[in-house]
């Protein structure tokens, strides 16, 4: 299940879709955290590490962040953590890896949602932030989630939802789509800066439905799924593994 479709005058297939991908976060990886800093007015860090705690996120447990980029959840992972527990990141981008590692002590790799690098029941919480409409395919990448969480394993998903109100669409569409990919060159004086925001919108704009969503990851073998939204646009998807018997929640 494919979380969007083509986008027209980008890439033919799932194969030039992470081809594309890859490369335009390769090389728009240096600039990446300067644009997340002034484009979301320095409020995305307290909203990732409130996130995390809501969802269940506590010290001691071991934690994956999934398409980690440059480590913007894997840095709130690790302050919830505060020291106790093993905090991963993995990314398909070597460039966006090589800025993590600058400002992140924590464990990275590369590696696809789809397809991640770990043995089963390796995790007690898996978070992916802001990345889920650049995978292939959903239900292969919540099947994979599944598999590597541990039993009673807790699942958070941050995305940016396509505004179900007319005004949230025309706001979102002025701010997303016509002033962020120019605000992103002007800070950066950089080409692909402005690609990668420009293509964040139209992958916004496509995205599946988030009922669909919703359904994918009780599909994988979630239980307790559920949504969070703010401002009309900030999604939190959760879930929980289920506990087997002779098991414990982490």
């Amino acid at each position: 299940m494919r979380p969007h479709e083509s986008i027209p005058g980008r890439y033919a297939d799932d194969a030039g879709k992470r081809q594309f991908v890859r490369d335009l976060f390769n090389r728009g990886a240096p600039h990446y955290d300067r644009i997340g800093q002034v484009g979301f007015f320095g409020t995305g860090h307290l909203h990732r590490r409130r996130a995390l705690e809501r969802a269940g996120l506590r010290p001691g447990m071991d934690a994956l962040d999934v398409a980690c980029g440059t480590g913007a959840v894997t840095r709130a992972m690790l302050e919830v953590q505060a020291g106790k527990g093993r905090v991963c990141g993995v990314d398909p981008s070597e460039g966006m890896l090589a800025e993590a590692r600058k400002s992140v002590a924590a464990e990275f790799h590369v590696g696809h949602a789809e397809s991640l690098p770990f043995p089963d029941q390796n995790f007690d919480f898996l978070a992916m932030g802001y990345a889920l409409r650049h995978v292939a395919d959903l239900k292969r990448a919540f099947a994979e989630y599944h598999r590597v969480l541990r039993p009673g394993g807790r699942l958070l998903i941050l995305e940016i939802s396509r505004p179900q109100t007319r005004l949230g669409l025309v706001l979102s569409r002025l701010y997303f789509r016509d002033l962020l990919p120019g605000i992103s060159w002007l800070i950066t004086g950089s080409r692909d800066a402005r690609l990668m925001m420009s293509y964040y919108w139209e992958t916004i704009d496509a995205c599946v439905p988030p009922q669909t969503i919703l359904e994918a990851i009780h599909g994988a073998g979630f239980q307790a799924v559920s949504r969070q939204v703010e401002v009309g646009i900030f999604s939190a998807y959760a879930g929980q593994k289920p506990v087997e018997p002779g098991t414990q929640k982490p």
